[in-house]
């Protein structure tokens, strides 16, 4: 059981909520997402339940998923946004996000992107090394503002998930080395634009051990504690996001009530507000990528193919992390077969399962890759030409188009060339 998995059959047939996948691709044709705005709200109260006991004030991480509906659903629960760019800050304000509840991150800010930020007036900029932090002071006092800039440290946590999605590793990019610290500290008194507000970690996605946590979050209490000393009133600690979710049944997740149970008597003590960034634990089960099979065929060893018209250009994690998603028939099949599930993309890499047991289906017929919410559509291409896909939003037995299929007009439409005579 896939969490907070609001995908079921009714009867032989794959539904969302109350509605019939098959109905939705006659209507929207595919590749198709399919997004349940009611797994979306489940999702957020159970993180807040899971930690109500501490002040915190959540913000969901913009980069898993930036379709306007599903930011909007999260505003509307009274959720923040964490964004990662200019077009994130820009995609949160359109949803209706309010500037106060955005926190602007990001390892290589551009000059415009934080003169963006500070003019929206966002809660907090995130600064990630000492260079920008004298940019945001430069920028702010050109403004003649103050900016409030809480720092990340990189607190040199491995923790155990893929290497492409550590971020609390010395070795990686992100973050001040905590040796940096005192020149850090001692630069803000020398920076009269800016002022220190909240400490920042981020040690990864997919965390199964709460205890990665426990380490990093240790190590930012002593460093808390060192800043008070030194006069700083830290108003915010961001533990960051990187909660697990259940892709394989095999290999459940391990509930956000274990995270919070270890971390909420480390951090209540100190009273100051927490911020959290879960992106891929508040969409990643929430939505599906309804593809058709196009062909079925069989190599001379008698290896099985599904040819869908989805690939990597809609859903790239298989091939980018060698991740796992579900695939299952629209259509319940009691006869199964062994086979790989691959795109029409021209690369080996192209897949979306290899060597899976997957209903006996025909050409024609629709599969669903699961858990496609986090890091599906916001990673998709145009590579060999093709058009993103349309997706939908389902609500009890609503439905709603909340992104267009482009068209192949839109696929040029930048481009420049003479006129042929």
């Amino acid at each position: 059981m896939l969490d907070n998995n609001l995908f079921h059959y009714t009867g032989t047939t794959l539904s969302c909520d109350e509605v019939n996948l098959e109905e939705l691709a006659g209507a929207f044709g595919t590749p198709l997402f399919v997004t349940s705005a009611r797994s979306l709200i489940a999702s957020y109260r159970a993180f807040e339940q899971a930690f109500e006991a501490l002040p915190h004030f959540t913000c969901y991480s913009v980069k898993a998923n930036y379709n306007l509906s599903v930011i909007r659903t999260f505003a509307e629960l009274g959720c923040g946004c964490d964004v990662n760019s200019g077009g994130e800050l820009y995609r949160a304000l359109k949803a209706g996000v309010v500037p106060e509840r955005i926190i602007f991150a990001g390892v290589g800010k551009k000059p415009e992107e934080i003169l963006y930020a500070l003019e929206s007036g966002v809660l907090m900029l995130k600064a990630e090394s000492l260079s920008e932090l004298k940019a945001i002071n430069r920028i702010a006092g050109e403004l003649r503002k103050k900016a409030s800039v809480a720092i990340r440290i990189n607190p040199d946590v491995t923790a155990e998930t893929h290497p492409y999605i550590t971020t609390g590793d010395s070795k990686e990019k992100f973050g001040i080395d905590e040796a940096e610290l005192p020149e850090v500290f001692a630069l803000f008194r020398h920076l009269p634009h800016v002022t220190l507000t909240g400490l920042d970690m981020h040690i990864g996605s997919q965390i199964f051990e709460p205890e990665y946590y426990v380490a990093a979050t240790t190590k930012l209490l002593a460093i808390l504690n060192a800043s008070k000393d030194m006069g700083f009133a830290i108003e915010y600690l961001d533990i960051g996001g990187g909660f697990p979710v259940t892709y394989d049944p095999l290999k459940p997740a391990t509930p956000v009530r274990n995270f919070a149970d270890r971390l909420i008597p480390m951090i209540l003590p100190t009273g100051v507000k927490v911020i959290f960034e879960p992106g891929r634990f508040l969409v990643a089960n929430a939505s599906v990528l309804l593809t058709k099979i196009l062909y079925k065929k069989r190599n001379h060893t008698g290896k099985e193919f599904f040819v869908v018209d989805a690939g990597m250009t809609e859903l790239i994690r298989p091939a980018l992390y060698q991740s796992h998603h579900e695939v299952q028939t629209v259509t319940r099949h009691e006869k199964t077969i062994i086979a790989d599930v691959v795109g029409p993309v021209c690369e080996s890499s192209d897949f979306f399962a290899r060597h899976r047991e997957v209903g006996d289906a025909e050409e024609g017929e629709l599969l669903a890759v699961m858990s496609s919410g986090a890091y599906g559509a916001v990673m998709s291409s145009n590579y060999n030409g093709r058009l993103r896909p349309a997706e939908v939003m389902v609500n009890g037995s609503e439905v709603k188009l909340v992104r267009k299929r482009e068209t192949f007009e839109q696929l040029v439409q930048n481009e420049l060339m003479e006129e042929l005579e």
